[in-house]
């Protein structure tokens, strides 16, 4: 049971990211503009790096491939997002502070699991790449 369930919140947490990246790609200009009201400086550089990891970084994690590194990557991203993104103690236009502070509080739960996730990286679970390793 602890090997499905590692595996299973392993490829959600990929999921979270992968999905969020893909649809930057479509908003891309839309997110610019988000990340420009946040005060964000070099959107031009950060936006298409942002991207680039939740997609490449999600997909690592769904595939088990470098879990280690690949959640500890994801780990800092999520921290930088959510200081710089929901930062809910400042105010914008047509910003919802409740809103951002439930995604502050969120983001908080997915460091966690990212944490999590980087330390079970010598525990047994399934893996496209690599060995299964046994805990």
């Amino acid at each position: 049971m602890e090997t499905i369930s590692l595996t299973v919140g392993r490829i959600l947490l990929g999921f979270y990211f992968l999905l969020p990246g893909i649809t930057k790609i479509d908003s891309y200009e839309l997110m610019g503009d988000y990340m420009a009201l946040h005060n964000i400086p070099f959107v031009g550089v950060l936006l298409p790096i942002t991207i680039l990891l939740q997609v490449v970084c999600g997909l690592m994690l769904i595939t088990g491939y470098r879990i280690k590194e690949t959640a500890l990557v994801l780990a800092g991203l999520t921290l930088l997002i959510n200081f710089g993104m929901h930062d809910f103690w400042n105010s914008y236009p047509e910003t919802n502070s409740g809103h951002e502070t439930q995604n502050f509080v969120k983001n908080l739960g997915i460091f966690a699991g990212l944490l999590a996730v980087s330390a079970s990286n010598n525990l047994r679970q399934w893996r496209l790449f690599g060995k299964e390793q046994e805990g």
